[in-house]
């Protein structure tokens, strides 16, 4: 019974020690293969930002799943969650759109990535159909697969997103 028992011990101890191995050896892998996605996310986010800052309209459908998960973080009626693309753009991109005359663009950005996370901050300038200059500092938290984010979180200053929303009434539908 005692050799039984130390064969027993012996075999969960190669066991363990090759689940522990393959951990390493999987560990290992991942780490190597961790800053290629980086790098590759974070390029792919920077040059869809560089195409919209220079007159690309495509930001949205380009970057984003089509069941993204898109969340403005803060208080106000611009405050939530949208599922899905087309929702963000009907819901939250079209209303502010179209009540500007000269679309936002970004003019300045800083671009991380940590893993499957790419972060943005960046400063957006537009004109409102008013003639009032829209300006606007944001940080866009994606998380990233397969080169498109499946979610995304927004932080800007509501109060200023809010003011177009509210001071510019919805242009009226063009017949055609």
């Amino acid at each position: 019974m005692h050799v039984s028992i130390l064969k027993n011990i012996h075999a969960l101890a190669l066991t363990v020690a090759s689940l522990i191995g393959a951990g390493l050896i999987f560990g290992i892998a991942h780490a190597a293969c961790a800053p290629d996605t980086e790098a590759y996310n974070k390029q792919l986010v920077a040059q869809a930002f560089d195409r919209w800052a220079a007159g690309g309209t495509t930001f949205f459908t380009d970057m984003l799943w089509p069941d993204v998960v898109w969340t403005i973080k803060g208080s106000g009626p611009s405050a939530g969650v949208y599922r899905g693309v087309d929702s963000f753009v009907q819901q939250a991109v079209q209303p502010f759109v179209s009540r500007l005359s000269s679309p936002v663009r970004p003019v300045s950005k800083r671009v991380w990535a940590d893993g499957d996370h790419v972060i943005v901050q960046w400063d957006g300038v537009g004109v409102a159909r008013d003639g009032q200059a829209y300006k606007n500092s944001y940080a866009w938290i994606f998380h990233m697969r397969d080169g498109k984010a499946f979610e995304a979180t927004a932080f800007l200053d509501l109060a200023l997103y809010d003011d177009v929303l509210r001071r510019i009434p919805v242009p009226a539908a063009s017949g055609g």
